[in-house]
């Protein structure tokens, strides 16, 4: 299959074999891909993680035990767990001792035609979806942990520093909330947008220090 390899550099391969699902595991054709700052940061060192990148995505389900997923469109959270550590038993498995990410560590990931995940990891795509909407489940996802780590009330007055695509979801969420929320960033057009929804904005140009 084809896939994008990051081995010490990043390289397009044409024949890099096509994943094997285990037991419990699916076997996805990816129709879409997003590219996450993680990514960038891969090829950076940072993890030491050689293999296919990637981690958002939107698939077909090719194959699994469970024939009812077959043809399914779906997303799928990207932490690999055990299921039997202690972590795990306690209801914490993003904590597993033996954990693997998807194209993060120990685990290929979506820049691939193919791709494995466990079928407990599966969300069907509702069909009032895009692809292109899809793709922003795993982002938004990791936005809307914020209110469950933070009591967040209609009170509340919260700055979001920085306009980047997680900065973003994260203000609208927190938005959502209640909150009155400001976005300090340096891209204009990104801040314009987040005005229109109802936020106050602080823009810092490009190269002068915040302040």
């Amino acid at each position: 299959m084809n896939a994008l390899v990051f081995d010490g550099s990043l390289r397009f391969v044409a024949d890099y074999p096509t994943p094997k699902p285990g037991p419990g595991d699916a076997l996805l054709r990816v129709r879409l891909a997003g590219i996450c700052n993680t990514d960038l940061e891969i090829t950076r060192g940072y993890k030491g993680f050689h293999g296919v990148l990637g981690h958002e995505f939107v698939g077909t389900v090719e194959a699994a035990e469970d024939t009812a997923w077959v043809g399914r469109r779906v997303v799928g959270e990207i932490n690999i767990t055990c299921g039997e550590c202690a972590y795990c038993a306690g209801g914490m498995p993003t904590h597993c001792t033996r954990r693997k990410a998807l194209g993060i560590f120990g685990h290929d990931g979506a820049f691939a035609e193919y791709l494995t995940l466990p079928v407990r990891n599966l969300h069907p795509v509702p069909d009032t979806l895009s692809d292109e909407e899809a793709v922003f489940t795993e982002p938004l996802a990791a936005a809307l942990e914020v209110l469950e780590m933070v009591d967040i009330r209609p009170t509340d007055h919260v700055a979001v520093v920085g306009d980047g695509k997680l900065g973003l979801l994260v203000a609208q969420v927190v938005h959502l909330a209640g909150a009155h929320v400001t976005v300090v960033g340096r891209h204009e057009e990104r801040l314009a947008g987040m005005a229109r929804l109802g936020m106050s904005t602080h823009h810092i140009p490009r190269g002068a220090p915040p302040t």
